[in-house]
């Protein structure tokens, strides 16, 4: 009933005139309503002819009496479950909303809100991608540092080096993904908010964001030796290529194993200058199926999506055969670990650990992930960080026991000549 007395009031002289109309119920809110902007802003219109103001009014009655319920948070009897469609020919009258950044729900919302969508697209807030990146440039470093039997201080310097570097290029390769995928991204449920599908970063911005990603990381390169420089920079194609595989073939997966385990070339050679292909080769094969697997257990959580937008993955391709050829990669990920380990005299250590543990982890993942529950591909998915770093630990081991037998060899010269 208040709404109806306010509204048969459509030709008032001014916005005084408007407030001593209301209802006294309706008058104590200061700050104006939608309802009373609107006749405060006819208020201010120059006297027309009857016929106009009669339109005017029609007009004004139409659209509040076919439109949703208003949101006034200042009337009692007003609701507040959806927000007012307004008629066209009202339209120069009614406040455009304010675009506003989004929160994120998490520690990205105590920065200012024009920081907020860049770090957002690096995707710090989620870290899996930058250990799974990692990973491989650490095993390549723990490995060459057990054969070289190099100093406990520079292999660490070493690891810090990459762990920079795997942040900064996590966060390149993240943004050149949503630059390639924003219509993919828009149409994907679990996408949709990324700053460049939503809008909130414009293409220019983000390739200029992209360039300094990349400044900052050829930086890091830089800190390598020239061996590594030029293997580290051979493997920009392969990020840059990566997105638009998902629309030409089924194996983009194969693609990213590809971009992801490059570090464990790199980060022999960074230790010893050049690549022992002898190592390093089944190695980087070791990485590639093993991002075969996790990433086809990511796919499977978009898999409804992607048929619909058209995007191609190892998810789709497997379907139900997802769990038999996974474990055929697993298999080949253990193997090549044995192989690895056989050319660089692993010892027993390594064996145990990082294929023991690591294959244990492995069956662990296949056998109970569901490959028709979301949210258990996304935990079968990030618990390929603890794998990663038990295949890490084991190296570690090896190479902190070796260290210590060489010490205690160095002590003792009469044990050696024995």
């Amino acid at each position: 009933m208040p709404e109806i007395l306010l509204l048969t009031y459509c030709q008032p002289t001014t916005a005084g005139s408007v407030m001593r109309a209301l209802p006294a119920m309706l008058r104590r809110p200061q700050r104006m309503c939608l309802t009373h902007r609107m006749h405060a802003t006819l208020a201010t219109l120059p006297r027309i002819s009857c016929p106009q103001r009669s339109l005017l009014k029609a007009i004004s009655h139409k659209c509040m009496f076919t439109s949703q319920p208003a949101v006034n948070k200042h009337c009692h009897h007003a609701t507040t479950s959806r927000p007012p469609v307004l008629a066209p020919s009202l339209a120069p009258f009614c406040p455009s909303p304010v675009p506003t950044t989004p929160g994120y729900g998490n520690w990205i919302d105590r920065f200012p809100p024009a920081m907020r969508p860049y770090i957002f697209l690096l995707r710090v807030d989620k870290p899996i991608g930058t250990w799974l990146l990692y990973w491989p440039s650490a095993w390549g470093i723990g490995m060459a540092a057990f054969h070289l039997g190099s100093p406990i201080l520079e292999t660490v310097k070493m690891l810090a080096i990459f762990g920079v570097g795997a942040i900064v290029m996590r966060g390149a390769g993240c943004t050149i993904n949503d630059i390639w995928d924003r219509d993919f991204d828009r149409q994907v449920t679990r996408t949709t908010m990324r700053p460049i599908a939503a809008g909130i970063i414009s293409r220019p911005k983000a390739f200029v964001y992209l360039g300094a990603q990349l400044t900052v990381g050829l930086a890091v390169l830089l800190q390598l030796n020239w061996y590594s420089i030029f293997l580290g920079a051979a493997s920009l194609p392969l990020v840059a290529l990566y997105p638009a595989m998902k629309r030409i073939t089924h194996w983009p997966q194969v693609v990213l194993g590809l971009a992801f385990n490059w570090g464990a070339m790199l980060g022999w050679s960074a230790m010893a200058g050049s690549c022992n292909w002898a190592v390093t080769t089944p190695l980087y094969l070791a990485g590639i199926t093993w991002t075969l697997t996790y990433d086809t257990i990511y796919a499977h959580q978009d898999k409804q999506d992607d048929v619909k937008v058209g995007v191609k993955s190892t998810a789709l391709l497997f379907g139900d055969r997802s769990r038999a050829i996974l474990s055929l990669s697993s298999l080949n990920t253990i193997g090549m670990l044995c192989l690895a380990g056989y050319a660089n005299d692993q010892s027993w250590i390594y064996y145990l650990t990082t294929v023991g543990a690591g294959g244990s982890h492995l069956a662990w993942q296949l056998a109970t992930v569901d490959f028709d529950r979301p949210d258990d591909c996304w935990r079968k998915f990030i618990s390929n960080t603890w794998l990663g770093a038990l295949i890490f630990g084991g190296i570690s081991l090896d190479y902190f026991f070796k260290d210590v037998e060489s010490v205690d060899n160095d002590n003792n010269p009469e044990r050696i000549s024995s």
